[in-house]
């Protein structure tokens, strides 16, 4: 198995890209064809591991998944094998995967009981799951964990809407209390719901396959409970964190490219948060086109002080793009503090950019000030590993602008958000091979 990428910086690159579909919405959007036994067909589905994974795990349950093109499948989650959760494939292939905690809300709404081993996943800190948890309970389920086999089992035979107020706008939180509201007795209200493109996505095909969700795109969701959902088409949207990924890496590395089929609309402040950085893009149809740069500048605030660029929920700028945009800060012309509020070691790749000749401090395990080198200085090619997915595609652009041979390992990392991510670069003009 060939799992480092080898790559030799310092070229420019050319050409179009086009995103692949967004892997946080395909998971939720995925989890939601166990609500009804009619077909769902879905388009614009990204071929990466997690999800391929996922897509597999209901093909274990009984759902009759059938492949029509690269990226369009039909579901069909007619005959449910319900005694499947309990079986040690499925704690082996649950466990594993962080999104397997979204198909709970589906199964809870139309059996009324599931089963979960605690989920694995990315190694960003703690991500709790109470957010789930207690918007389930509040709908009326009973939870039992027994922590001899780390298995969760919920009985949820009477789900009854009502006010629930999330104690955090988790996305994934939000996704699954409204999955299994859809078909609960009664209203829900869900105050300070997560409203990222991804979850109106899931509302508006509820909504198609006939749930009644209003205040979609707001952060206070009203679900009147139905009696049964039908089938329906669904795409899904280009991922926004990839095309983050690639307005940093044209910037970086002073290439001149184009990003295909955005959305823009659905791309929120993340393209007014590269301008911020001195990054040049200019709009055409659905495009996003980036000049070849040699240099760009990073604003300061009105009063002159330094830029601070931090995440936040939706509107917000999204927390996996600050890897992105710090990696990005280190060839600009200025100085510029990033803050990440809503991870505790999403920066814990800074050593590998430090050792690639970059000037940054690192503060605290939150925050980090980037002094910009405004290319007077190639960086270095190393030997890395990548931690967790965004941190690697950072460290995969800051290989692509440096001088000389990087090489990193742990590479499936990187490959459970990317797909095909070395043959799209290849294809712009990059030297990036798998050893």
């Amino acid at each position: 198995m060939k799992n480092a990428f080898e790559i030799n910086g310092g070229k420019r690159l050319k050409g179009e890209i086009i995103p692949q579909g967004a892997k946080n919405e395909a998971l939720q959007i995925l989890s939601a064809v166990l609500l009804t036994s009619e077909k769902i067909t879905i388009s614009n589905i990204p071929d990466i591991k997690d999800v391929n994974k996922l897509i597999e795990l209901l093909g274990d349950m009984g759902v009759t998944v059938e492949r029509l093109s690269a990226d369009t499948y039909t579901f069909e989650a007619a005959n449910i094998n319900l005694d499947f959760f309990q079986s040690e494939a499925f704690k082996a292939k649950g466990g594993s995967l962080r999104g397997s905690i979204m198909i709970v809300g589906p199964l809870l709404a139309r059996f009324g009981k599931a089963s979960i081993p605690k989920p694995g996943g990315d190694k960003i800190g703690r991500r709790r799951l109470d957010t789930h948890f207690l918007g389930f309970e509040k709908l009326g389920a009973k939870f039992n964990y027994n922590p001899e086999d780390s298995f969760y089992s919920v009985d949820a035979t009477d789900l009854r809407g009502t006010y629930i107020l999330l104690d955090e706008a988790s996305v994934t939180g939000t996704a699954n209390i409204v999955m299994a509201a859809v078909l609960a007795k009664g209203t829900t209200t869900i105050y300070n719901a997560a409203c990222e493109p991804y979850l109106q996505q899931l509302c508006k095909m509820l909504n198609r396959m006939g749930a009644k969700i209003t205040g979609i795109g707001s952060n206070l969701l009203t679900i009147e409970g139905v009696t049964e959902l039908h089938g329906t088409e669904h795409r899904m949207l280009p991922d926004m964190i990839e095309i983050g990924s690639f307005i940093g890496l044209a910037a970086m590395t002073g290439s001149e490219i184009t990003i295909k089929d955005v959305q823009y609309k659905e791309l929120g402040i993340i393209p007014d948060v590269f301008r911020r950085l001195g990054i040049k893009m200019e709009l055409r149809g659905d495009d996003i086109f980036i000049p070849a740069q040699d240099h760009y500048e990073i604003e300061t605030f009105i009063d002159g002080s330094i830029m601070t660029i931090a995440d936040a929920p939706w509107p917000g700028f999204t927390p996996d793009l600050l890897s992105i945009v710090l990696v990005v800060a280190i060839q600009a012309k200025g100085s510029v503090l990033i803050h990440q509020k809503m991870f505790e070691s999403r920066l814990f790749f800074v050593d590998k950019l430090l050792d690639m000749g970059a000037q940054i401090i690192l503060c605290d395990p939150h925050r980090a000030t980037v002094i910009g080198l405004d290319k007077q200085v190639q960086l270095r090619g190393i030997s890395m590993t990548s931690p967790d997915i965004r941190a690697g595609v950072s460290l995969l652009i800051a290989a692509l602008s440096a001088q000389g041979k990087s090489t990193i390992y742990n590479i499936e990392q990187i490959e459970r958000g990317y797909q095909h991510i070395d043959e799209r670069l290849r294809a712009l003009g990059a030297d990036i091979v798998r050893v």
